[in-house]
């Protein structure tokens, strides 16, 4: 069935219960099936290189679920029991794959960002008791392994560390020189070091233990904060093979090919994209280690959609904003859709990249709580840009006012709450105290709807809209970033009073962090001394400030209580102003508006047109008006 309205949705649903379909119960028994079903067609391929000339190992799906079995029984062989963890620090590798789901066949598979720091690493591996670590043998140009010895000498409940290394990936001369220039890394940890390929490759190509017999606890995805100890955010069997189930029943055939240069320690890239191919058997394409961010990705990125005949792009905006940089220097007739999340989208870079791409764009949302997918723009369907969809067949979302928990009606601006098989109600998190208060009750239980923290409405048709955060989160393409951290670490400072962190405009990340600062009565300091301590004292360099500015006061609410969004507007009216620098128009102010939440009002000053004033604002997330 089609999915281009809410009518669409409303049959899927009305066709039978979720409960009642018959679905897979493991990731493994998902996996069985789809080798089953289309076993010599292409499943994932993975290049060392973004040249599209270059080494692509390419695996069909037999070959995957028998390396798959392969991770799995190695795993087991470890010690790795249903209720044990493995995790991995990795950047994309066809055996970041097999880690993942043979991690998920064993244990409790716990993906970590490599771009955290040793201590934050250490500390997840900690909370979750990882008994195995998967990650780099050392390699040129990248710091993975030397992270990852010292996360593990601070995580002593890791007892074995299996390595993989990239250089199985390289031909002709590179392939001579790595071995004689790979860095050192001596380790003074006692867990026991070992191959992963050459321990996998003794493993039986059939499962050494029964499979769950039941749904359970399968991975453990740490929230995306770059600084602080990230919340580690617990997924079920059921809720991953939801999102697999959606991927294949609404957006995938076997025959489609999609290109993914996310990072597969994040939901987009592997319960979303991973899991819409393992659902329909669609081929996934991962381009180097580091997606997006690997060399030379962008300048061949158009190319490698004609190699692999890419018909699915999986984004972000700060990705496409970079392609935008990049001619259209291939055929890629065969790509239909790009599906962008985890950040607003500026219209003018949707409309651009539609009109230099010809792709059409789905916006959607989702978020690690809810094991990822809530709704999108429907892909056969009215796309409202700047919306961010219809909720998926079986999500329901209210919105609901958190002062007094009523739901709210057509267009009134609430907290967005969410209920789906992705919800796992009252034990999103594995520390207890941290699910206090993120649920509300339901026909179903008394935890059913998540409380996303994102403000939002649904419009007269039924598509969703965010308008703001009720949660303090700062995010920066896509990264989400506590302010805490910022504002503490700025509060470390002799002549710092009080201190508050936002995300300003950004065309190219959506927005970024600055900070506004009270000074201590007679205290004096200035804003290049701030800007060096605040980054010698935040760890992730995503979260330093680009912009940290001295009030006199900083305004406040009756309780004393730093009023946040005064200082959201102060800097829109900041960078919007700098962005009409050479334009003659200003911003007159900026304010609250029920249905959008904050806009700009701007006012021409001279000749201008509203042409040129779009030019110069549109690539920003921030809606804007024209005043007299």
């Amino acid at each position: 069935m089609a999915f281009a309205s809410v009518a669409d949705r409303d049959a899927i649903e009305n066709e039978q219960l979720w409960d009642a379909r018959d679905t897979p119960t493991t990731t493994y028994e998902l996996l069985t099936q789809t080798a089953a079903k289309h076993g010599g067609r292409k499943a994932v391929s993975f290049s060392l290189l973004s040249d599209p000339g270059a080494y692509c190992e390419t695996l069909d799906w037999n070959t995957l679920r028998d390396k798959t079995t392969q991770a799995a029984n190695m795993f087991r062989s470890l010690g790795v029991g249903e209720n044990d963890v493995v995790a991995y620090l990795m950047p994309n590798a066809t055996e970041t794959v097999l880690t993942y789901l043979g991690g998920q066949v064993a244990g409790i598979v716990n993906p970590i960002n490599p771009l955290l720091d040793a201590e934050q690493i250490a500390a997840i591996l900690r909370e979750t008791n990882a008994k195995v670590l998967v990650t780099l043998r050392a390699f040129p140009k990248t710091d993975v392994a030397q992270k990852a010895a010292e996360a593990v000498r601070l995580a002593p409940n890791v007892t074995h560390v299996l390595e993989v290394d990239l250089h199985r990936y390289l031909t002709g001369l590179k392939r001579l020189i790595v071995p004689l220039i790979r860095p050192k890394n001596p380790v003074s940890h006692n867990a026991k070091v070992l191959d992963f390929n050459a321990e996998m490759n003794k493993q039986p190509k059939t499962l050494g233990f029964a499979d769950s017999s039941g749904d359970r606890v399968a991975a453990y995805f740490h929230t995306g904060g770059t600084t602080g100890m990230p919340k580690v955010v617990q997924h079920r069997y059921s809720g991953i093979i939801y999102n697999a189930w959606l991927g294949d029943r609404l957006l995938f055939t076997q025959e489609d090919v999609q290109i993914c240069p996310l990072p597969l320690f994040h939901v987009f890239a592997t319960i979303v994209s991973l899991g819409a191919s393992l659902g329909s058997g669609a081929q996934i394409v991962l381009p180097t280690p580091q997606g997006y961010r690997g060399e030379g990705v962008f300048d061949n990125f158009w190319k490698l959609v004609e190699k692999h005949k890419v018909t699915f792009m999986i984004t972000v905006p700060t990705a496409m904003s970079a392609l935008m940089q990049r001619k259209v220097d291939a055929d890629i007739s065969t790509l239909r859709l790009a599906f962008c999340g985890s950040a607003p989208l500026p219209l003018e870079l949707y409309r651009r990249f539609e009109e230099a791409a010809g792709v059409t764009i789905c916006e959607g949302y989702g978020l690690t709580e809810a094991t990822c997918l809530v709704s999108i723009n429907p892909p056969l369907g009215e796309k409202r840009v700047g919306s961010i969809g219809v909720p998926f067949p079986y999500t329901q979302v209210k919105i609901v006012d958190a002062a007094d928990a009523e739901v709210l009606g057509v267009d009134e601006i609430g907290e967005i709450c969410v209920s789906s098989p992705g919800v796992f109600g009252g034990q999103t998190y594995t520390e207890a105290d941290k699910n206090k208060d993120m649920f509300y009750p339901g026909p179903d239980s008394d935890s059913q709807f998540l409380r996303t923290g994102d403000l939002g409405r649904i419009d007269a048709d039924g598509y969703l809209w965010i308008t703001g955060r009720a949660k303090d989160l700062i995010i920066r393409g896509g990264h989400n970033i506590d302010p805490a951290e910022i504002e503490e670490a700025l509060a470390g400072h002799d002549a710092v009073a009080f201190a508050g962190a936002i995300g300003q405009p950004d065309e190219h990340a959506g927005e970024v962090p600055c900070a506004y600062v009270e000074l201590v009565a007679g205290a004096a300091v200035t804003h290049e001394e701030l800007m060096t301590f605040a980054k010698a004292n935040i760890h992730e360099r995503a979260a330093h400030p680009k912009h940290i500015e001295i009030l006199d006061e900083l305004p406040k609410t009756a309780v004393g209580k730093i009023f946040k969004p005064d200082l959201r507007k102060r800097a829109i009216s900041r960078i919007y102003d700098a962005a009409l620098a050479n334009v003659a128009a200003e911003v007159r102010d900026v304010s609250e508006d029920k249905k959008r939440g904050l806009v700009a009002h701007i006012a021409k000053t001279g000749d201008v047109s509203d042409e040129e004033i779009g030019k110069a604002l549109n690539a920003y997330t921030i809606p804007w008006d024209l005043v007299d």
